[in-house]
């Protein structure tokens, strides 16, 4: 029988270590990023934070993890009142020594993040924040894909899996080795930017999976117990073109 030519074949996603990641623009990223306090990543800081207030109101402070921190200091402000020692773990050399600068004296910028967790000075103004992050912080270079499992008390991982890769079984294993890091029963935050399709850092591109809430309620769902699955509508503004918004879950390690 006749055909209509020869079929193309699909494009072969591009995986995470054909990246520059130790070219990583972290303080060009930060500053884009993270200059003011947005109104999506305070709805998020909220949430967030309300979350490890209830699960952790009921347990002595922990050991915590943020997955892939890079220049985002505001996953580890939200753990941080409950957590007695903190791992910040992250592959890029360049996001390594910014996170080792930021977590040694923490910058006043960081203060109206701390605000949302910390409403009222309840624990601390931002100078006990800065002392308690030099304190308790250990950056750690290594890839998400080589966390050992059951290891910590709690954990965050923002903006991390779907923003390392365009293969989605990369994401999906992503998710998996963060959740399986956490000891059984731990809370967990993850945040994730929705329907990406990559972003720019310096002039540099990186890559995205695009994923929405079915996809991370799915890749979640086999992992953990109490799951809630929330969208945030990006406000005042999109940070960059290319994502719909964002996403924020919230539960507890299997």
């Amino acid at each position: 029988m006749p055909t209509n030519g020869p079929q193309l074949a699909a494009p072969v996603p591009a995986r995470n270590a054909q990246f520059p990641w130790n070219e990583f623009a972290a303080v060009d990223y930060c500053d884009h990023n993270y200059l003011k306090l947005r109104e999506d990543d305070k709805e998020i800081l909220e949430l967030v934070s309300r979350w490890f207030a209830q699960e952790m109101g009921k347990r002595s402070a922990g050991d915590a993890i943020d997955v892939g921190a890079g220049p985002n200091l505001y996953p580890s402000l939200a753990m941080l009142p409950h957590s007695r020692t903190m791992t910040l773990r992250e592959y890029s050399t360049s996001n390594v020594e910014f996170l080792r600068a930021q977590t040694a004296d923490l910058p006043e910028r960081w203060g109206p993040f701390w605000d949302v967790v910390s409403p009222g000075a309840r624990h601390g103004d931002l100078g006990k924040a800065r002392a308690l992050l030099a304190e308790r912080v250990r950056v750690e270079q290594g890839s998400v894909f080589d966390l050992p499992h059951s290891s910590w008390d709690l954990g965050t991982m923002f903006f991390v899996a779907e923003s390392i890769s365009q293969d989605p079984a990369e994401f999906e294993s992503a998710v998996g080795r963060f959740v399986r890091a956490l000891r059984p029963g731990s809370p967990f935050a993850a945040a994730f930017m929705e329907q990406s399709d990559g972003y720019d850092v310096a002039g540099v591109r990186f890559p995205a999976t695009p994923v929405g809430r079915r996809e991370v309620r799915a890749c979640l769902g086999a992992l953990s117990t109490d799951l809630k699955v929330e969208r945030v509508e990006m406000r005042p503004a999109p940070l960059r073109a290319g994502y719909t918004g964002m996403i924020v879950a919230v539960g507890r390690a299997l």
